[in-house]
């Protein structure tokens, strides 16, 4: 699997900003079969950073009505990647 497999993108929202503000951490969705090596990985290759910690999270898909028709959203996955202290913040999250 690529880095570019592992992760699928950033999660931008006021909580995610506040950890990456005050806890040096970067929130991402990534791939349902990544384990926490392969995430520490794809984060210090794309972003040439050091990791110290990751935590995963897995969510299951919610059942979405829209009138008669039911369906579920996809299960997904969200990875916190805490950096080791000094490190610069990757800033895809200015608002």
């Amino acid at each position: 699997m690529t880095v570019y497999e592992v992760i699928k993108r950033p999660i931008i929202t006021e909580k995610a900003v506040g950890k990456k503000d005050a806890e040096n951490t970067l929130c991402f969705e990534v791939a349902l079969a990544a384990n926490k090596t392969e995430i520490r990985h794809a984060v210090e290759t794309l972003f040439k950073v050091k990791v110290d910690d990751v935590r995963t999270s897995s969510f299951d898909g919610k059942l979405r009505r829209r009138g008669r028709f039911s369906g579920y959203r996809s299960d997904w996955k969200k990875a916190y990647v805490r950096l080791k202290a000094g490190e610069k913040i990757p800033e895809y999250a200015e608002l």
